[in-house]
């Protein structure tokens, strides 16, 4: 399945958080700084984020860049292809997962060569 961009979806923090509850994840906050584009990688999980400040844009699975800012969510399904892109600024996410934990194992940059090898 591929990554889906809703532009537009929320005003509010208060409408992120509802979002949230509706879907039965976890949120928690990311904040990333000026950053380089990330190589095309995957993850095991689920995420959902929903841009609080700033811009960037996310390359998918054809190689094209999709752009994203303030009021948009991001749907990414678990093995999703994708790459972040290259961060000016500052962004605020509110990152959502379907289970409560640690960000960093289960947001681990997996090879694609891996989702290749894993069928």
């Amino acid at each position: 399945m591929p990554l889906d961009i809703q532009r537009g979806f929320f005003a509010s923090k208060d409408e992120v958080l509802e979002d949230v509850r509706r879907t039965g994840f976890w949120p928690t906050t990311f904040v990333s700084e000026a950053s380089p584009e990330l190589p095309l990688h995957w993850h095991e999980t689920e995420v959902h984020g929903y841009v609080l400040e700033g811009e960037t844009y996310l390359v998918d699975e054809r190689g094209e860049r999709v752009p994203f800012g303030v009021g948009d969510k991001l749907v990414l399904p678990a093995r999703t292809l994708h790459a972040e892109g290259e961060v000016k600024g500052r962004m605020v996410y509110i990152v959502a997962m379907p289970e409560p934990s640690n960000l960093e194992p289960l947001l681990r940059m997996r090879e694609p060569t891996e989702l290749e090898a894993s069928g």
